[in-house]
């Protein structure tokens, strides 16, 4: 298999810590990241976007964790990410609060995006590859 770098969206994560299915491919993402199993890039932005909405009352409800739990999983996924300050991509995100993750994605050509996201599966950028969780856990 090629080297792939993945990057998860919010939507990945989320799935994945309030899905009660541990089978479950976000599930399985998420497990991999905090068991360092596959490469990742995360940048600043990400990461607190990924802060942001866990701490969403609505989100928080559904999860079922306190903040000191999320902020060790949160810790963990940076210690075990390669962080990184986003490129500039060339083509805009079909939703431009999304623009984050696609700068990101430009960063390195062996990059991919795992997300749930139907606007962004449909539209990925020429240069790059844009994927489900399904088909993300395909690839292991």
């Amino acid at each position: 298999m090629k080297s792939i770098l993945a990057i998860t969206d919010t939507n990945i994560l989320v799935s994945g810590l309030i899905t009660g299915n541990k089978d479950s491919p976000t599930c399985r993402i998420v497990d991999g990241m905090l068991q360092s199993s596959f490469p990742f890039l995360l940048s600043v932005v990400l990461l607190k976007e990924y802060g942001e909405v866990l701490l969403r009352p609505a989100i928080q409800r559904l999860h079922q964790l306190d903040e000191p739990d999320m902020n060790v999983i949160l810790e963990t996924i940076t210690v075990n990410a390669i962080l990184c300050e986003p490129a500039i991509a060339k083509q805009h995100a079909p939703d431009r609060n999304d623009q984050h993750v696609w700068n990101l994605l430009a960063t390195r050509k062996e990059a991919v995006l795992i997300t749930g996201d139907k606007l962004l599966l449909a539209n990925p950028p020429t240069s790059a590859r844009v994927i489900s969780a399904q088909s993300f856990i395909s690839l292991l």
